[in-house]
């Protein structure tokens, strides 16, 4: 029975090494030829001019949030669309309990009005 876990311990070990030695070799066999061409600073392929660090406000990533959580809701109702002819009352009652939980969800965060531009 012990003989199983160890299979297991061996597998994760491997598991767990494998992406490092994937990164030792890819280290070992780079290109190490480094100019101030590719040492230079820019963003998406053109040179910064003035300040580079801009502060964002932390509503946007609230925001984005928001419509991650409402984004992953369409997607966990879209089965259910698709198969409502066959589920039964129990999975009916189910996904209304869900939409209102989200629905709660979004009251809430209007109510805080993290949805407001300030």
């Amino acid at each position: 029975m012990l003989s199983q876990y160890g299979l297991i311990g061996a597998l994760a070990l491997v598991a767990f090494a494998f992406p490092f030695i994937g990164l030792a070799a890819a280290w070992l066999l780079r290109p190490k030829r480094p100019n101030p061409v590719k040492n230079s600073i820019y963003e998406c392929g053109v040179e910064t001019i003035g300040e580079t660090w801009v502060q964002f406000r932390a509503q946007y990533y609230l925001i984005a949030l928001i419509f991650v959580v409402f984004d992953l809701e369409v997607m966990f109702l879209f089965p259910f669309a698709v198969a409502f002819e066959q589920v039964g009352l129990f999975a009916v009652f189910e996904a209304i309990i869900f939409v209102l939980i989200l629905a709660f969800a979004l009251l809430y965060a209007w109510r805080k009005q993290a949805l407001e531009w300030q």
